[in-house]
């Protein structure tokens, strides 16, 4: 079993910056892709980022070079350094995890707010 647990969010002025962060315990080992998605009120859970194990990331284009994910590995925590927010980044933001064979592992998710 994998648990994450996310912490970070909160209200911020357009603009502004947030980071999140999404500590992970359990049998982590087997994890192959973490990953932050988010859901805004009304709408389906969407991807924002992903870093594999060999640190290689991908982003959604709603926050290319604005967000960054990276990764403490000797503490086992993620990160979504979230800067230039703009109120579409409204969202409960969700730490996933993918193991091999696919099991997903989520985090109980973190309110961010962005005031216009």
């Amino acid at each position: 079993q994998v648990q994450l647990v996310e912490s970070g969010g909160g209200l911020v002025q357009a603009g502004g910056s947030l980071r999140l962060s999404c500590a992970a315990s359990g049998t982590i080992f087997w994890i192959n892709v973490m990953g932050w998605y988010r859901q805004a009120p009304g709408s389906q859970r969407e991807l924002v980022a992903t870093i594999n194990r060999g640190d290689v990331t991908t982003y959604a284009d709603s926050v290319k070079g604005r967000f960054t994910i990276f990764r403490d590995n000797a503490n086992k925590i993620m990160y979504l350094q979230m800067n230039s927010l703009k109120p579409e980044d409204t969202a409960v933001y969700y730490c996933n995890g993918e193991a091999f064979g696919g099991t997903n592992y989520w985090g109980q998710g973190t309110q961010v707010t962005v005031s216009s």
